[in-house]
């Protein structure tokens, strides 16, 4: 492991490294889980624009002064690269209270860049910054599936709530809402 990994607020000249994270991320975890043709859309322009206009969006003008959006980085032979991201902020499910639920909305690591440690310093830098806020629960929506993703979640002690939702990725993906009490 390398001693130059950190965790620092994402800039505009990370954006693109953020749009090739999560489209390798979204096919890592969610690919056998959709559609072969929405899987390859993923990866192809007209969604990477979406993807850059919208991380563009929340760093220029985020919809609160409580949402973030951090990436972590490395530094190998002496070139420090994006490694992957996390955006959190209040959390926007009707059920919940945006002053003292937070909702970590994307966390996604370069899936060659696995079990280096990148993901829980980005967890950990998020939680960080919602206790921070004033934050006393985070959630987080993952594939009801066995999936990556949900095993890292719940291997750090976050836990289903009974929460479920399904979004339509060209055939029916259910979710699972799982939460984590983050108050000092």
């Amino acid at each position: 492991m390398s001693s130059a990994q950190f965790v620092r607020p994402a800039r505009a000249a990370d954006v693109d490294a953020v749009v090739d994270i999560q489209v390798a991320s979204w096919k890592a975890v969610y690919g056998s889980l959709l559609p072969e043709e929405v899987s390859e859309a993923l990866g192809g322009e007209e969604a990477r624009g979406r993807f850059r206009e919208q991380w563009t969006t929340a760093l220029e003008s985020p919809p609160t002064s409580k949402h973030r959006l951090v990436v972590s980085t490395d530094e190998v032979d002496g070139v420090r690269t994006v490694t992957g991201f996390a955006a959190f902020g209040p959390a926007g499910d009707p059920d919940l209270w945006p002053a003292v639920d937070a909702e970590v909305f994307a966390l996604h690591v370069d899936p060659t860049r696995l079990r280096q440690g990148h993901g829980s310093r980005l967890m950990n830098a998020s939680v960080e910054h919602l206790v921070e806020d004033g934050f006393g629960t985070a959630h987080v929506w993952v594939p009801e599936a066995d999936n990556a993703l949900r095993s890292f979640f719940e291997s750090s002690g976050w836990r289903a709530d009974g929460a479920r939702r399904e979004i339509d990725m060209g055939r029916l993906l259910p979710m699972v809402r799982l939460h984590a009490s983050i108050s000092e």
